[in-house]
């Protein structure tokens, strides 16, 4: 398949300047993108009821139709989860996407048109994998195959017609025939839901594929590549897969685990970050140097940007591309192909850059620590851990924290708990160099701990390997795109954490 990789760059070179017009001109593709979902959707039971035909203009749509949460859109979703057509979507959508959030026990069904599947999920990764090209023009990505380390759910059928599974499920039953040429594993190791066994079918399904590159989550990802190197005896992937040159990650911050898949891989290659989520493809690195990833402007999603103090509010301030400012954490508001209108997808970002419109993900409106005014993120969080863990030799597969409040035993503080791979000799100078790196990151943080007054020294314990993985199993989310919550100003999940250890 080497033969392809020229011919593969070739095409790439020919998508690029397709990219470049949506890149130079963000704004107008915005407005496009409106006006065509729009246009499409007024006849549903969602577009007449808003009556989308008089809608001719961003500002009206804005006062027209209020922001949503899930639960104001699932009495719709019920309805096309029973057969019903052109309710929020003017095809018929067939397709589910399950996902039951970071927090809540309840599963969320975001549906997926036909027209979502081409213009945003697989048109986003083929301009990833344009952009790739771009700036690594002599790669050989494409004479070997990419390792998924995809769903962790089985397609179920609501109906004869009704399907839903996780979205990487959702993805791989929809993707053309082709695609298996180029993946691995094959569809029923991918689709398994039971990680354990599904670790270990994947390792030896894939131990003998040419892989050249990687997509996961870092957590599971590790866990498979740590298991490889047990079964084969080797001491770095890149003896197992010496063309390896490109791993694409997404759905938590990279930074901590930088180093350790440096190091497990025992080469240089490519890292790429992606935003891809049940409810859409939002962004990916446009280069490997690029602070934040670029937005993606053209691929059938409207976005408004709302500033986090504003959220609660039935028509909250937005704003859209053309006011957004660097630094600044908004919550992304979208409207989609897919029949999500001025949907809320928890997430909140930062603009990185401006020309273009290059974005990062700094946590979630639900997940911060803000119990005495800090405003602690876990874009914050994640920067520190990984400073504390570089100075102090220390490695970390995870953690959790939430606010310890004022009692007569004292005044408050964070608690941590803390997975590590390799812990550090010394506990308390960690604690040190997470508090040292909070308080140069975050201005709010360092106020109240002046002279301990509001906050004192954080509270941290190292547990266990695999409590996170045990409390995830206890929870039914083990496995696929699941994770412990970074922060929360909610004691239950760290207490209930604490009652396994």
């Amino acid at each position: 398949m080497k033969i392809f990789s020229p011919a593969i760059s070739r095409l790439a070179r020919l998508r690029l300047w397709q990219i470049e017009e949506w890149v130079n001109d963000p704004i107008a593709a915005q407005r496009e993108v409106l006006q065509e979902l729009v246009t499409s959707a007024q006849y549903t039971a969602f577009g007449r009821q808003y009556g989308f035909n008089h809608l001719f203009n961003i500002r009206t749509f804005k006062q027209t139709v209020p922001v949503h949460e899930y639960e104001d859109l699932k009495p719709y979703i019920d309805r096309m989860m029973g057969g019903e057509d052109h309710v929020l979507w003017n095809t018929p959508i067939r397709w589910f996407a399950k996902s039951s959030g970071t927090t809540s026990d309840k599963s969320k069904f975001i549906p997926v048109s036909e027209e979502s599947l081409e213009e945003n999920h697989f048109q986003g990764a083929k301009d990833v994998l344009t952009m790739y090209y771009g700036y690594n023009p002599d790669s050989d990505l494409l004479s070997g195959k990419g390792l998924v380390i995809g769903g962790s759910h089985q397609v179920s059928q609501v109906s004869e017609e009704i399907n839903y599974g996780d979205l990487s499920a959702v993805l791989l039953q929809n993707s053309p025939f082709w695609g298996s040429w180029i993946r691995t594993p094959e569809l029923s190791i991918a689709l398994m839901d039971e990680w354990e066994s599904k670790i270990e079918q994947l390792a030896l399904a894939t131990i003998p594929e040419n892989v050249t590159s990687i997509s996961g989550v870092p957590t599971w990802t590790l866990v498979l590549m740590k298991r490889i190197l047990e079964m084969t005896g080797k001491s770095s992937i890149s003896e197992i897969w010496p063309n390896l040159e490109l791993y694409m990650h997404g759905g938590v911050s990279f930074v901590p685990y930088r180093d350790q898949f440096r190091k497990i891989i025992g080469k240089d290659i490519h890292f790429l970050e992606m935003y891809n989520a049940s409810e859409g493809f939002f962004a990916a690195q446009d280069s490997p140097d690029s602070d934040g990833m670029l937005l993606f402007t053209r691929h059938g999603i409207f976005y408004e940007f709302m500033p986090i103090e504003e959220y609660g509010k039935k028509f909250p301030h937005t704003v859209g591309l053309g006011k957004v400012e660097t630094g600044k954490n908004y919550a992304v508001i979208i409207s989609t192909s897919g029949g999500l209108w001025r949907y809320i997808i928890g997430d909140t970002i930062q603009f990185t850059t401006i020309a273009p419109y290059r974005v990062k993900v700094s946590g979630r409106l639900k997940h911060y620590i803000n119990a005495f005014g800090e405003e602690v993120i876990v874009d914050n969080s994640d920067k520190a851990v990984a400073a504390a863990a570089e100075k102090t030799g220390a490695a970390v597969i995870d953690y959790t924290a939430a606010p310890v409040y004022f009692s007569d035993e004292g005044n408050g503080a964070h608690e941590w708990l803390i997975e590590f791979e390799k812990e550090p000799a010394d506990l308390s100078l960690f604690a040190y160099e997470l508090d040292s790196a909070l308080k140069n990151l975050n201005s709010d943080y360092e106020a109240k701990r002046h002279k301990d007054i509001a906050l004192r020294m954080p509270v941290i314990h190292a547990v266990r390997k695999g409590l996170f993985n045990e409390w995830l199993r206890f929870k039914g989310k083990l496995g696929g795109q699941h994770k412990v919550p970074r922060l929360s100003n909610d004691r239950s999940i760290i207490e209930n954490i604490l009652s396994m250890a």
